[in-house]
């Protein structure tokens, strides 16, 4: 088996970004052959007019290119409700958010949310110092879902007064 089609089978069934130490370990091999090869099969997508591309941002994922997104939002749409979204946005936006604090300000149900969201992992929860709450914070699949580098991109200042004001975060 050539090494590039093991490391494209790697990126495939893993579904998120991986390190080229972690597809060496996967695939027992040196490191520096799996860049190689790596560097070899990103060369081969971009050269072909496929859909799906290689993305090296944060480790390496094999996607679907941004013009194809449509198509596969018909196919897989998010399945979060608003409620549920409206709770990882305010996650989002004052992370890390103590659970107890996030109760406070979305109501009981933010229980299911939380569990939901850690569920389709967009989210982490520790227990803070005094462990009796947990803090909350988005998780790397949460960027990648929503194709965000950081949480400082995710709005500017004015949209989250915005927002804040929308989801009645400023009382």
């Amino acid at each position: 088996m050539d090494l590039k089609s093991r490391i494209e089978a790697v990126l495939f069934v893993t579904g998120k970004a991986v390190s080229l130490k972690e597809i060496a370990e996967i695939l027992n091999t040196e490191e520096s052959e799996v860049e190689d090869a790596m560097l070899a099969l990103i060369m081969d997508y971009s050269s072909r007019d496929g859909a799906l591309e290689i993305d090296d941002e944060n480790g390496y994922i094999l996607q679907v290119k941004d013009e194809y997104m449509d198509i596969v939002e018909k196919l897989c749409p998010v399945d979060i409700s608003e409620a549920v979204l409206k709770t990882l946005t305010v996650i989002a936006l004052k992370e890390p958010i103590r659970q107890s604090v996030l109760k406070d300000l979305r109501g009981a149900g933010v229980y299911d949310h939380v569990q939901e969201l850690i569920d389709k992992g967009l989210i982490s929860r520790k227990k803070d110092k005094n462990g009796r709450s947990f803090n909350l914070k988005t998780t790397p699949k949460f960027s990648e879902y929503f194709k965000i580098k950081s949480n400082s991109e995710i709005l500017s200042k004015l949209e989250m007064d915005k927002l804040s004001e929308i989801l009645e975060l400023n009382k």
